[in-house]
């Protein structure tokens, strides 16, 4: 036993969670917790670290899994409403190309339904409410034209991005210096073809386009198989999402790590010499061969380090910034839009919500509108406070469905910024140049310590998809070396 001895009490904690019955967990707790031995310590009980640990746990490998937070998920988060419905205030969907989703969905015995997306959709700019089909709006035919040219150029760019190694592209050196706002003037012919694909800079990445080089967009998009992908609710990056909802992957995971997993953690320091890694928490030491940090690079860069970090995995650190997104739920009686023959789609030119979904639950029994705000606006409205926003984001919704909109039952929201460990979300972006300048140690290892996290995923990244796969990489590395060390 990698326990060294000690006298362990062992206590039934019911992991936080929404939905779903609870999940049950098993924490080690006793009188002498200042040193613990494994093979492996992880660092972070998202997706990424949990999906680490149990590939390692199922090769016969003792882990430890140190999570800062008083929960598993990481970036899902799952809450249950007043009236009893699930929301998640952070990741939510899936799609049917993210294989190792869909696998442990169905080995949990977990639920997933279709959202919701039949009838027109709606787009408020200068004023204005244009009510169209499908997901982007169109004002004739020349737009219309331009949106397929834009989205053809942008396609062929994706696939031809070297997905394990982005900044070996031919024209890496170029890519890496335009941003994705520069790309779309140049690209996209008219007015409202250039807004389209601006606004799909904070929806998608959380950031504005100016703040992305196009190296990273077209990698970005790559990775889930296209722009078009990512995009779309049927077929796509919105497809499905979970009755008990998402965070209930984590909490599935952790059950079958009973034991393994340690909540309130915070991870301060890792140190390394030629015999293995010492990781370091206020009250918890945790001594063991390898340790893979699965943290958004710049939480991992802000752990001391001994011996300190090589100046190109520190500098990757400092130059991949999480984006800024704000998560609003509004609560109704019923999804009155629906009568309407609408979806619950809505893009605005409003600063809250610039984005609306419809996320009421299967059965329809209460409606709920999903906004966004991200980006730049988010970083605004972040400093106001929640009744400031909830007020200014009903006018919004008002303006586009109507007076029934003021009616709201309950609001939810969510700054992932504001959250200690996070720090924003949905991931680590990179800025012109850091591609190019710091990419190679995006998840080179640094001696005995490896890195996972979904901003090393090469499929699905940014997603809890990609975190899945870069948690099994990280592992499959460790694995690999313990296996030549014999």
């Amino acid at each position: 036993m990698f326990w060294r001895g000690q006298e362990l009490a062992i206590h039934l904690v019911a992991w936080p969670s929404a939905g779903a019955e609870p999940c049950e967990a098993l924490l080690t707790m006793g009188v002498d917790m200042n040193q613990m031995d494994c093979d492996v310590v992880v660092v972070g009980a998202g997706m990424s670290g949990l999906s680490a640990a149990r590939a390692l746990a199922a090769a016969g490998q003792t882990v430890v899994v140190l999570e800062a937070r008083d929960r598993v998920g990481g970036r899902t988060f799952s809450k249950v409403l007043a009236n009893g419905a699930v929301v998640d205030l952070g990741g939510q969907w899936v799609a049917p190309t993210q294989h190792r989703v869909l696998q442990l969905v169905e080995e949990l015995g977990l639920r997933l339904f279709k959202t919701f997306d039949q009838g027109a959709s709606l787009a408020l700019r200068n004023g204005v409410v244009q009510r169209y089909d499908g997901l982007l709006p169109t004002d004739d035919a020349d737009v219309a034209a331009d949106l397929r040219q834009g989205s053809k150029k942008m396609a062929e760019l994706s696939a031809s991005i070297p997905l394990d190694a982005p900044w070996t592209h031919p024209l890496a050196a170029q890519l890496d210096t335009m941003t994705y706002a520069e790309w779309i003037d140049r690209n996209l012919l008219t007015d409202l073809g250039r807004w389209i694909f601006r606004f799909e800079g904070p929806a998608v990445f959380s950031v504005d386009a100016s703040e992305l080089s196009v190296l990273h967009a077209a990698f970005y998009f790559g990775s889930a198989g296209g722009r078009e992908v990512i995009t779309a609710t049927d077929g796509g990056g919105q497809d499905s999402r979970f009755t008990a909802g998402m965070q209930s992957l984590a909490n599935g995971l952790a059950e079958r790590l009973k034991g393994s997993v340690h909540l309130g953690q915070v991870v301060e320091a890792i140190s390394q010499d030629a015999d293995g890694v010492v990781v370091r928490c206020p009250d918890l030491s945790v001594r063991a061969g390898r340790a893979i940090v699965a943290l958004p690079p710049t939480l991992a860069g802000r752990i001391r380090y001994a011996p300190p970090m090589p100046p190109l995995r520190d500098s990757l650190t400092q130059r991949m910034p999480m984006g800024t997104a704000l998560k609003m739920m509004y609560v109704y009686d019923t999804p009155f839009w629906r009568r309407d023959g609408l979806s619950g789609l809505v893009l605005t030119d409003q600063d809250v919500p610039q984005l609306v979904y419809d996320n009421s639950p299967e059965d329809a029994s209460c409606g709920i509108l999903l906004g966004f705000t991200e980006g730049i606006p988010a970083r605004k409205w972040m400093q106001a406070t929640p009744q400031e926003r909830e007020a200014a984001s009903v006018a919004t919704l008002a303006q586009v469905f109507g007076p029934r909109a003021n009616q709201v039952v309950e609001y939810v929201e969510h700054s992932w910024v504001a959250e200690e460990f996070s720090r924003g979300c949905y991931a680590g972006t990179m800025p012109p140049g850091a591609w190019l300048s710091f990419g190679e140690a995006l998840r080179a290892p640094v001696g005995r310590i490896h890195w996972a996290g979904t901003e090393t995923a090469t499929h699905w990244s940014g997603y809890v998809e990609g975190a899945m796969q870069a948690g099994e990489r990280a592992a499959g590395e460790v694995l690999e070396l313990m296996k030549g060390a014999g």
